[in-house]
Protein backbone atom coordinates (compact mmCIF):
# COMPACT_ATOMS: atom_id res chain seq x y z
CA UNK A 1 0.00 0.00 0.00
CA UNK A 2 2.87 2.63 0.96
CA UNK A 3 4.23 1.79 -2.57
CA UNK A 4 1.42 3.04 -4.36
CA UNK A 5 0.61 5.82 -1.92
CA UNK A 6 3.88 7.64 -1.75
CA UNK A 7 4.04 8.38 -5.94
CA UNK A 8 0.40 9.13 -5.67
CA UNK A 9 0.86 11.81 -3.16
CA UNK A 10 3.77 13.35 -4.67
CA UNK A 11 2.31 13.32 -8.21
CA UNK A 12 -0.44 15.65 -6.78
CA UNK A 13 1.84 17.48 -4.74
CA UNK A 14 3.95 18.44 -8.01
CA UNK A 15 0.79 19.30 -9.99
CA UNK A 16 -0.87 21.88 -7.71
CA UNK A 17 2.66 23.85 -7.55
CA UNK A 18 2.61 23.64 -11.75
CA UNK A 19 -0.03 26.92 -12.00
CA UNK A 20 0.91 29.31 -15.08
CA UNK A 21 -1.15 32.75 -15.15
CA UNK A 22 -1.94 35.19 -17.35
CA UNK A 23 -2.08 38.99 -16.70
CA UNK A 24 -4.01 40.81 -19.11
CA UNK A 25 -3.16 44.97 -19.08
CA UNK A 26 -5.51 47.44 -19.43
CA UNK A 27 -4.45 47.85 -23.67
CA UNK A 28 -5.40 44.33 -23.97
CA UNK A 29 -2.04 42.85 -24.59
CA UNK A 30 -1.45 39.86 -22.36
CA UNK A 31 1.64 38.52 -20.33
CA UNK A 32 2.07 35.00 -19.58
CA UNK A 33 4.22 34.36 -16.13
CA UNK A 34 5.65 31.29 -14.67
CA UNK A 35 4.85 32.77 -11.20
CA UNK A 36 2.09 34.01 -9.04
CA UNK A 37 2.10 37.80 -9.44
CA UNK A 38 3.09 39.54 -6.43
CA UNK A 39 2.29 43.19 -5.56
CA UNK A 40 5.28 44.95 -4.19
CA UNK A 41 5.83 48.95 -3.75
CA UNK A 42 2.92 49.51 -7.03
CA UNK A 43 4.57 46.72 -9.30
CA UNK A 44 3.21 42.82 -9.74
CA UNK A 45 6.49 40.99 -9.92
CA UNK A 46 6.43 37.39 -11.22
CA UNK A 47 8.59 35.42 -13.76
CA UNK A 48 7.69 35.62 -17.72
CA UNK A 49 7.56 32.78 -19.60
CA UNK A 50 11.23 32.40 -20.06
CA UNK A 51 11.73 32.62 -16.21
CA UNK A 52 13.21 36.05 -16.19
CA UNK A 53 12.09 38.16 -13.07
CA UNK A 54 9.38 40.77 -14.55
CA UNK A 55 7.42 43.85 -13.49
CA UNK A 56 4.28 45.59 -14.35
CA UNK A 57 2.92 48.56 -12.60
CA UNK A 58 -0.07 47.67 -11.29
CA UNK A 59 -2.24 50.97 -12.63
CA UNK A 60 -1.24 48.99 -16.32
CA UNK A 61 -3.39 45.63 -15.23
CA UNK A 62 -6.72 45.09 -16.00
CA UNK A 63 -6.79 41.25 -14.53
CA UNK A 64 -4.49 38.40 -13.36
CA UNK A 65 -5.73 34.55 -13.85
CA UNK A 66 -4.85 31.08 -13.92
CA UNK A 67 -4.03 29.86 -17.93
CA UNK A 68 -6.85 27.88 -17.37
CA UNK A 69 -9.24 30.45 -16.54
CA UNK A 70 -8.57 33.01 -19.24
CA UNK A 71 -10.87 32.93 -22.96
CA UNK A 72 -8.62 33.88 -25.69
CA UNK A 73 -9.66 37.90 -27.36
CA UNK A 74 -11.98 38.05 -29.53
CA UNK A 75 -10.07 40.55 -32.51
CA UNK A 76 -11.28 43.78 -32.66
CA UNK A 77 -13.93 44.28 -35.56
CA UNK A 78 -12.26 44.62 -39.28
CA UNK A 79 -14.62 45.88 -41.44
CA UNK A 80 -14.84 44.18 -44.96
CA UNK A 81 -13.54 45.97 -48.06
CA UNK A 82 -15.66 45.90 -51.49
Amino acid sequence: MRKILFPLLLGLALCGCARHYVITLNNGVQVGAKSKPKLKGGYYTFKDAMGEPSRVPAGRVREIAPSSMVRQQEPPFVPTVR
